[in-house]
């Protein structure tokens, strides 16, 4: 895919009209008053960013059509321009490279997704709360940022809502003050977080803790998990999420330390085409749940991006097989150690379905329009597996875990990715590469090549019971 002329170095091909490469935030603070009723949103979100190589002659924030009420440089109020999603604030005079400066931004309205190919994104009313899927560009229906993935930056937000209402969003819960017949939840991300990553939800639910008990051998306590449902379908959420701290003890050994400080999972009050991740969280629909883990394939999908997609995030969009093909070989390999199909069948089901479909898909650039599309995930899967074919169970699963480790709250490409595997690989891998990636046609099945050994403690079943 050809960048669009004019765009600016490190400018997402995908959505040259997106982020700002000139400048990176390190830090959000948003203060955000919601009232459901009348889908009114009354903001103040203050970021503190860092001037690049260049002197900085104008501030350009991604923003929806809010309306704005201040805009205060370093403290003092400046001149601006708002139109076309764009935020455009002007210093009287330019700041120099490398300046620390701060952004707040007093604005409010009626939220709304954004438009994109694939609907609506961002903040979303429900029939009776609220939810926020951004990906990939929808973080500006709710507040002013650089919208670009590879720009991660701390967060706090605090939302004020009326008393009935749980307020979520992803890190740890600070305070929860109730004053009159509102409350105010604080919530603080400390990892670098994408702007897309970021999530709000709202609605009258249930908060149910999920923590397993510490390990018996003196490991690392357990991740801090909780829940948030409609208190009617707690029977079918506990069956259906009974395996997930499993998951996660399982994750963490294969995949490394779980890189966040908690992980929140949200089923909202309504049925959602499909569960939508965001940093240290995870929303599901009510169609998600039936008593019968027929989802739970999604609930270790979402799991899985809070280390590939989340914690290793991609310098842009063109990278999404990254993302998707590592969470889609997570849903495997969790059928593989739970006593389900192995990961070498799923490969087979997946290659068969492939091969039935058009062959037009580069999975290391799709394009905008095929970002999304299923043959990505399922091909990124493949290409996962034929790694660990090449390199052999000891080889492939130390460099999955080295990559999680090395890059930890980093933004990665495809190529970050090739160099990294070509370490643990005794033959050149471009061939293996060139062909799942990079060219449309479907390559052959892949087997086994690399050193072999019996299942490791790694990838062992759970005992059945």
């Amino acid at each position: 895919m050809n960048h669009q002329q004019g765009s600016a170095p490190g400018t997402d091909p995908y959505f040259p009209d997106h982020g700002d490469t000139r400048y990176r935030v390190q830090r959000y603070e948003l203060d955000l008053d919601y009232r459901p009723v009348s889908n009114r949103l009354s903001g103040s979100a203050r970021l503190s960013a860092l001037a690049g190589p260049s002197p900085l002659e104008d501030i350009a924030l991604d923003l929806a059509a809010f309306r704005i009420q201040r805009v205060l440089l370093d403290s003092r109020t400046v001149r601006y321009t708002h139109r076309a999603g764009k935020l455009r604030i002007r210093p009287a005079q330019a700041l120099a490279p490398d300046t620390l400066f701060t952004v707040e931004v007093h604005y409010t309205g009626n939220p709304k997704p954004v438009r994109s190919p694939w609907g609506g994104l961002g903040w979303e009313e429900l029939t009776d709360g609220v939810l926020v899927a951004s990906q990939p560009v929808g973080a500006p229906s709710w507040y002013p940022c650089n919208d670009r993935p590879a720009d991660k930056a701390s967060y706090r937000v605090a939302i004020t809502t009326p008393s009935p209402y749980t307020a979520i969003a992803g890190g740890r819960l600070l305070t929860r003050t109730t004053r009159a017949s509102s409350t105010t939840w604080v919530y603080e991300q400390p990892a670098p977080t994408s702007t897309y990553l970021m999530t709000v939800s709202l609605g009258k639910y249930t908060a149910v803790p999920l923590t397993g008990p510490a390990p018996a051998d003196g490991r690392h306590p357990p991740v801090p998990q909780t829940a948030y449902l409609p208190a009617r379908l707690l029977p079918e959420f506990t069956e259906d999420f009974a395996r997930q701290t499993r998951m996660m003890q399982f994750f963490e050994e294969v995949f490394g330390p779980y890189p966040f400080g908690e992980y929140t999972v949200v089923v909202a009050d309504e049925e959602l085409d499909v569960p939508v991740e965001a940093q240290g969280m995870a929303t599901f629909g009510t169609n998600h749940l039936d008593g019968a883990r027929t989802s739970e394939r999604l609930i270790a999908h979402e799991l899985a991006h809070q280390w590939f997609g989340n914690s290793v995030s991609v310098a842009d969009w063109r990278h999404i097989w990254l993302n998707e093909g590592f969470a889609k070989y997570a849903e495997w390999l969790w059928s593989e150690h739970a006593g389900g199909q192995t990961a070498a069948a799923h490969a087979a089901a997946a290659h068969q379905v492939l091969a039935a479909l058009p062959q037009d898909l580069l999975p290391a650039d799709p394009g905008r329009k095929l970002m999304f599309d299923d043959r990505l995930y399922e091909r990124g899967g493949l290409t996962v597996h034929a790694l660990r074919c090449a390199l052999g169970e000891d080889a492939f699963f130390r460099m999955l875990k080295d990559w999680t480790r090395r890059h930890r709250h980093d933004a990665v490409s495809t190529a970050d990715f090739t160099a990294h595997a070509q370490q643990y690989a005794a033959a050149p891998l471009y061939g293996l590469f060139h062909a799942w990636l990079r060219d449309p046609s479907l390559p052959p099945l892949p087997y086994p090549t690399g050193p072999r050994r019996p299942a490791n403690r790694q990838v062992k079943p759970l005992s059945q019971g």
